[in-house]
Formats: C-alpha cells, sequence, structure tokens
C-alpha cells in the first residue's frame, strides 16, 4: 500500500506542480491495519492519510465549528488568498490574486483554490474527494502498478476508496485527506460522518497520534509479546456485541500504558483478555471511558498534541450513558451477553 501511496504521490506532484490544488504530502498509514492487528483479517481497509498544505497564493486558516464537543470537535477550513506581488517580481510566474485585474487572470492563470475545491471561502470534504477520485482515475494508467493490478473505484462521499486485485490477492484502501493542526500530530480529515453532515465540516482526527503510540509501544515491547493478538483477539470476539472497536482499543491503549510490557508474553494472554474483560465491565457499570489521547498528559513524549487538546481535560467516551438509563442498561445487558 505506501509503494503504491509513493508512487500516486510523485505523480499527483508533477501533475500538479504550478497549479492551485491543494499541495499533496507524504501519505501515513494510520487505522488498525498500520497499527499491527485488525478484527477482520478478511475485510481489511487499508487507510492512509494525505496531509494537504496550500498551494502558493493561498492560506488555511482552521475555525472551530461553534457546536464543537470533545472527543471530535469539528472544524472548517477558511481558503484565503495571499498577496504574491513580491513573488512576481522575482521572476516566479504567477499573477496575484488580490492586485491582478480579473480579467487578466481569467486568461492567463488557473482559476484560484476558492473556485474549484471550496463552497463560499471553505474547503469542501466532498468536492476534494470527487478531485482525489479523478486524480487517481486519471493517473492509474500511468503506474508499473496498472500492468498486473486492476483497479476498482468503490463509492464513498468523503474519502477516495478503491480496490486492487490480481487475481490472487485484493486490497482495499481508502484514501483520507487532511490538514495538520500546527505542527501537532493532531489533524482535521475527511474521515467518514453522518449523511447530514456538512460537506465544509473537517473532524478531529487522532490518527496519527495513536499510530504513534502503538508504534513507541512495539520499541518498548521483547520480540514475543502479544498484545497486539490481545488486542485482535478480543476485538474480533465482541463484534456483533454493540460495543464499539474504538472502544475496546480505547480500553486496551489505557492498558498498555499502565501494564509493564513484561506480562504480555503467551503466558500472560489470558489474564490480559481478562483485563480487557473486566475494565470495559467497569466502564459499562459506572459509565465512563476516558478518551486516551484528549487531555492526556501521559503520553510519550515524541507524540504531540495542540495545547487546546493537551488542556481540554479527560473526556467521557460514554457520556451517552450517562444521559440515557436504557442505553446504559442495554450496554450492561451487551457485556453479560459478551
Amino acid at each position: 500500500t505506501m509503494v503504491l501511496m509513493y508512487k500516486f504521490r510523485t505523480y499527483f506532484r508533477h501533475v500538479l506542480a504550478n497549479s492551485f490544488y491543494p499541495v499533496l504530502q507524504r501519505a501515513i498509514g494510520v487505522g488498525s491495519a498500520f497499527e499491527g492487528w485488525s478484527p477482520c483479517e478478511q475485510d481489511v481497509v487499508y487507510q492512509v492519510l494525505i496531509p494537504m498544505t496550500p498551494p502558493q497564493g493561498h492560506s488555511f486558516h482552521l475555525e472551530l465549528e461553534p457546536a464543537g464537543q470533545m472527543p471530535v470537535r469539528n472544524f472548517r477550513i477558511r481558503v484565503q488568498q495571499e498577496c504574491t506581488c513580491l513573488s512576481e517580481q522575482r521572476g516566479r510566474n504567477t499573477l496575484c490574486f488580490l492586485h491582478q485585474p480579473k480579467e487578466e487572470l481569467r486568461t492567463n492563470q488557473d482559476p484560484s483554490l476558492l473556485h474549484t475545491l471550496c463552497t463560499g471561502s471553505y474547503l469542501d470534504v466532498e468536492k476534494t474527494a470527487r478531485w482525489f477520485y479523478q486524480l487517481v482515475r486519471a493517473i492509474w494508467p500511468a503506474l508499473p502498478q496498472s500492468h498486473s493490478w486492476h483497479l476498482v473505484l468503490l463509492p464513498s462521499r468523503r474519502s477516495c476508496q478503491f480496490k486492487v486485485t490480481n487475481g490472487r490477492q485484493s486490497y482495499r484502501i481508502e484514501m483520507l485527506f487532511g490538514v495538520r493542526q500546527g505542527n501537532s500530530d493532531i489533524f482535521v480529515s475527511s474521515q467518514p460522518r453522518p449523511a447530514y453532515t456538512p460537506s465544509t465540516t473537517w473532524p478531529e482526527s487522532y490518527d496519527v497520534a495513536e499510530k504513534k503510540f502503538f508504534k513507541y509501544i512495539a520499541r518498548q515491547a521483547p520480540h514475543d509479546s502479544l498484545h497486539l493478538k490481545c488486542l485482535q483477539f478480543f476485538s474480533h470476539l465482541q463484534l456483533g456485541f454493540g460495543f464499539s472497536t474504538y472502544t475496546i482499543k480505547t480500553i486496551f491503549m489505557h492498558l498498555l500504558s499502565i501494564t509493564p510490557m513484561s506480562q504480555w508474553g503467551s503466558r500472560h494472554f489470558v489474564r490480559r483478555l481478562r483485563d480487557i474483560s473486566y475494565n470495559l465491565r467497569q466502564c459499562v457499570h459506572t459509565r465512563r471511558l476516558n478518551h486516551f489521547i484528549v487531555g492526556n498528559w501521559m503520553l510519550p513524549e515524541r507524540i504531540s498534541l495542540p495545547p487546546e487538546v493537551l488542556m481540554a481535560g479527560t473526556f467521557n467516551l460514554f457520556h451517552d450513558l450517562v444521559l440515557d438509563p436504557v442505553a446504559h442498561s442495554q450496554a450492561m445487558s451487551q457485556y453479560l451477553d459478551l
């Protein structure tokens, strides 16, 4: 997957050179497949996040939506045109969108990002997804992989999903795209949202920070550690019982951060599964499961959070169970079934 992403990026940069579309950076593998576990090995989706930076003559400004609530705060990406008059004087062949006559811009320069992928002044997720689909479809025949693999584009409103097959193997890949918050490991991204979500809404994503946590743990773990097998086994076991995979993953990350890595070997396997189960029961009973990234001061130093995420305080992923006694009763029943 990452080799394919590298090839795509090489062609993306060539095709988009000197354009006013977002500049696409190196893809980052995220999600369970790149963290080393997956609840359904037969139906793995390889997710990659492609950071975007503004093209020349433009800047991105993240604006928190008024109703944004932790842990998934929603943002809009305001696109602003910047003066490039000095660039023109230095010989760069770019007309200034702010200070050149509109007729000259229309005749001699490609349209601004504001007129291609935006709705109003804000970057549009769905327009950006359609643009990605067009890029992938156009570039695929030029890639060496196209000689032995078959590309099938899959429908999606907020990402670019496709499958590549060669008769024996098949891989499903989802390209997400997003904008980094400063120099941190937190992005706003195109991750799937409910159908009624406005197309200018970009939710906050913690995928990169979580993947870095798993890499940090991997460096500490002995060669015979079965910690990922514990997560894979339990998350597969509970499918269909009403608990999200992210709930199990969050409980597991909390356990990883407090349990010595020497106690994740094969002889501790059943005990660690019991720990996950016990912690799930406690969280459901007390109606509280703290988000692992938001407000966590104990994360490894190499994981960088924006101040507002670090200072936000803990957020309860089970806040719905506090508000809804029926949902709490159902969750307890589902746990007993499990």
